[in-house]
C-alpha cells in the first residue's frame, strides 16, 4: 500500500491527512492557521501538523510518496510559489521549497478549489468520469474544472475562478471588485442577503420566527425551512436563489459541457429540494438538446474531505 499526504490550507484551519492509494483518509490532524503571524509561522505549523498526522497513521515520512497542498489564491505549480492569496495576505511565498525542506518529500501545490474538484473527480461525485466541474457554495462560490483528467488552471495558474463571472450587469458588488458576479448571488452569503431583504419586506414571514426575531441570525437554511413550513416569502427567496444559481451553472455547462457538475457546500445538503428545480432550469438553457448527452448535476460527495484527498493525489496529475 502506498501513502500520500494532503494538506488543506485555509484562512482559519490547517488540516493535514494521510491518504492511501484507495483514496481513504487514514489519519488526520489540524491546527489554527492564524495567518496574521506571517507565512513562515504558518508553514512551520503546516510541517508540524503534517508530521503529527503521519505519526498518527503509524508511519514515518520515509513511507510517504509525496505531499500535496491545496491553498487559497494563485498557486504557481511551475515555480512552487503562492503568488498571491488575499485570504492569507501572502505574496510570492515559496511554499514548495519551504515544505520540501521541512518534510523531506516531494511537494505539489494547487489552488484549494481546484484540489477539491480533483478530489471529487477521483473519489467522489466524478469517480469514473473523464470531465467534471465542481461548484462549492460557501462564503463565496468556489470552482474547479477537470478535463481529460487534468486540472484546468490556464496559462497563469489563475484559471477556474468560476464565481467571478458576471450574471447580472451592474448588479450587486462582489468582493473581487466587479459588479453582478455569480458569487454575489449564488453563494451562501448571497442567499442570506436575499433572505434578509425578503424578511425586511415581509414582517409576517415565518423566517422571522425561525430567526427568533433577530434578522442577524438568518442563515442559508432559513428560507428553505420557511418554504417547507408553507411560507410564501421563504418560497420566493428559494425560487429566486435557484434561478440565479441556474444562470451561473448553465453558463459553466455551456462552456465546458462536462459529464458531471457537482455542487458542494452546506446548501448542497438540501438535496433534491435544490437539485431537481435547478436541473429543470439549467436544462431549459443548456445548448445541448439531447437529454442523454446533457451534463448530470449532482451533489458533491466528499464535502470537507475533497480538498484533502485532492491535494494528496496531486502527484498523479503532475
Amino acid at each position: 500500500m502506498k501513502y500520500y499526504v494532503g494538506i488543506d490550507l485555509g484562512g482559519t484551519n490547517i488540516v493535514a491527512g494521510v491518504v492511501n492509494e484507495a483514496f481513504e483518509i487514514i489519519a488526520k490532524e489540524s491546527a489554527k492557521t492564524k495567518a496574521e503571524r506571517g507565512a513562515d509561522a504558518v508553514i512551520a505549523d503546516m510541517i508540524v501538523t503534517t508530521k503529527r498526522a503521519v505519526e498518527k497513521a503509524g508511519l514515518t515520512m520515509e513511507q510517504v510518496e509525496w505531499a500535496g497542498v491545496g491553498s487559497p489564491g494563485t498557486a504557481n505549480k511551475a515555480t512552487g510559489k503562492i503568488e498571491y492569496s488575499n485570504n492569507l495576505q501572502w505574496y510570492d511565498v515559496p511554499l514548495v521549497a519551504k515544505l520540501e525542506e521541512g518534510l523531506g518529500v516531494k511537494v505539489f501545490i494547487e489552488n484549494d478549489a481546484n484540489a477539491a474538484a480533483y478530489g471529487e473527480y477521483l473519489a467522489g461525485a466524478g469517480k469514473g468520469c473523464t470531465s467534471l466541474v465542481a461548484i462549492t457554495l460557501g462564503t463565496g462560490v468556489g470552482g474547479g474544472v477537470i478535463m481529460d483528467g487534468k486540472i484546468l488552471t490556464g496559462s497563469n495558474f489563475g484559471g477556474a475562478e468560476l464565481g467571478h463571472t458576471v450574471i447580472e450587469v451592474d448588479g450587486r458588488p462582489c468582493t473581487c471588485g466587479r459588479l453582478g458576479c455569480f458569487e454575489a448571488y449564488a453563494s451562501a452569503t448571497g442567499l442570506i442577503n436575499l433572505t434578509k431583504e425578503a424578511m425586511e419586506a415581509h414582517k409576517d414571514s415565518k423566517m422571522w420566527e425561525l430567526c427568533g426575531g433577530d434578522i442577524s441570525k438568518a442563515n442559508g437554511r432559513t428560507s428553505f425551512d420557511a418554504m417547507r413550513a408553507g411560507d410564501e416569502a421563504g418560497k420566493s427567496v428559494v425560487d429566486l436563489y435557484i434561478k440565479y444559481l441556474s444562470v451561473g451553472i448553465a453558463n459553466m455547462i455551456n462552456i465546458f459541457q462536462p459529464q458531471i457538475l457537482c455542487i458542494g457546500g452546506g446548501i448542497s445538503k438540501e438535496g433534491d429540494t435544490l437539485i431537481r428545480p435547478l436541473t429543470e432550469l439549467v436544462n431549459e438553457n443548456n445548448y445541448i438538446r439531447d437529454p442523454e448527452k446533457r451534463t448530470k448535476i449532482i451533489p458533491a460527495k466528499l464535502f470537507n474531505d475533497a480538498g484533502l484527498i485532492g491535494a494528496a493525489m496531486l502527484g498523479l496529475e503532475a
